[in-house]
């Protein structure tokens, strides 16, 4: 059975159809990408996939159940993701902002937090804990006080993905993680990608970078004014010539 399956997804905003019976299927450890020329759908896809738009037609499943049709229900289903542009709690540290992801995961009830009772108390341990083994894990330990919006460009995508990743997701989408990068910070995304894929969460990334996106997954998904082109390993998309066209303007 597929980690995350999509049949024929379908969104229309009124005379314009964004996505059109796309199909993608998602294994346990892998990593997939989704390209395309600007406006192919990719986000819009990504947003159906993740509960911020409902699709107009077709079908989601996430391990063999329906993918609800809200983001925190989606979220707390096991789907995480990041976005284009960088979406922080800028006046919060960094620790904060990685502990927000993952109170998704808390189970106290109001009464209990309330009061602050041993249940709450413990959840919060266990809150603190993971998070900070988070921040190593992406390498900002040492920036956990500082304020979310004092940091780098590289290092804000870093935060991002800590935060997706304290949701205890079993996939994670990312929309273009590398944008505004230089090379060197591009390629410790690669490496910290690759990392994020050993740890067992599988991965979905829409990127302009086919550097980045044809040296790292293992699968790729053409998107072209909303439709799948092809798919296929990087291998079989680099030499297709459908591909070619699709980028070079060709019909």
């Amino acid at each position: 059975m597929p980690l995350l399956e999509a049949q024929g997804v379908t969104k229309r905003f009124g005379g314009l159809q964004a996505v059109s019976h796309v199909d993608l299927t998602v294994e346990e450890g892998e990593i997939v990408g989704v390209i395309g020329p600007n406006g192919a759908g990719k986000t819009t896809f990504f947003n159906c996939l993740t509960g911020m738009e409902t699709p107009t037609s077709g079908r989601i499943t996430f391990r063999g159940a329906p993918l609800p049709s809200r983001p925190d229900r989606v979220t707390v289903a096991g789907v995480a993701r990041t976005f284009q542009n960088i979406r922080l709690f800028h006046n919060m540290t960094v620790l904060e902002n990685v502990l927000v992801g993952r109170h998704t995961r808390n189970r106290t009830g109001v009464l209990a937090a309330i009061g602050r009772g041993p249940r709450y108390r413990r959840e919060e341990r266990d809150a603190l804990d993971t998070a900070r083994e988070l921040l190593q894990f992406v390498g900002l330990s040492p920036l956990a006080e500082h304020l979310a919006k004092n940091l780098n460009y590289g290092d804000q995508r870093r935060l991002e993905i800590a935060r997706a990743l304290a949701t205890d997701p079993g996939l994670l989408l990312l929309d273009e993680p590398t944008a505004g990068m230089n090379p060197n910070e591009t390629a410790a995304a690669v490496d910290l990608v690759r990392a994020v894929q050993a740890r067992g969460v599988s991965v979905v990334l829409i990127e302009h970078d086919m550097r980045f996106v044809f040296g790292l997954c293992d699968r790729v998904a053409v998107l072209v004014q909303g439709e799948k082109l092809v798919e296929g390993t990087p291998q079989e998309v680099q030499s297709d010539e459908r591909v070619i066209a699709a980028y070079l303007g060709r019909p």
